[in-house]
């Protein structure tokens, strides 16, 4: 063996390394957003969820399907379950996200919370429909996204 190239394909012939990439980010936004839904959840509750979507001027009844659309695409995306229509169907909640946020200036530290990290998950799940579902996925996207 010359290469590492080499030395991975002896050990997982058949798929290439970006697939496994691909398979990290998935992972990795998957969790975020499970974590965005549980803390609506478990932090802020949903009924204080939706009072806050009132006091931006979003309808508050939208915290319940926002949530669950976060539940589920988060672990549709963590188990590789039509991961690349997961990921753009969640992107509308993000540009919500940001459209809200956007008032409070760039940094997500500031006051109320800017509008760089839902822009990044923006990106970051527009990049996993690019990518495609990776390596270890439970029911490939197929068609509606680009071929990988």
């Amino acid at each position: 063996m010359n290469s590492s190239r080499e030395a991975y394909q002896a050990t997982a012939p058949g798929v290439a390394p970006a697939a496994y990439g691909a398979t990290l980010l998935r992972v990795a936004l998957g969790i975020m957003w499970i974590a965005h839904a549980l803390l609506k959840l478990l932090v802020f509750s949903l009924p204080g969820t939706s009072q806050y979507f009132d006091s931006v001027g979003l309808p508050g009844v939208l915290a319940y399907p926002v949530f669950a659309a976060e539940i589920v695409g988060g672990v549709a995306l963590v188990l590789g379950i039509y991961a690349r229509q997961a990921a753009l169907l969640l992107i509308p909640i993000m540009i919500g996200a940001a459209w809200v946020h956007w008032p409070n200036g760039w940094a997500h530290t500031s006051e109320g919370g800017g509008w760089e990290y839902p822009v990044f998950l923006i990106g970051v799940s527009f990049a996993q429909w690019l990518l495609g579902d990776g390596a270890l996925a439970l029911r490939t996207s197929g068609r509606m996204a680009p071929r990988s």
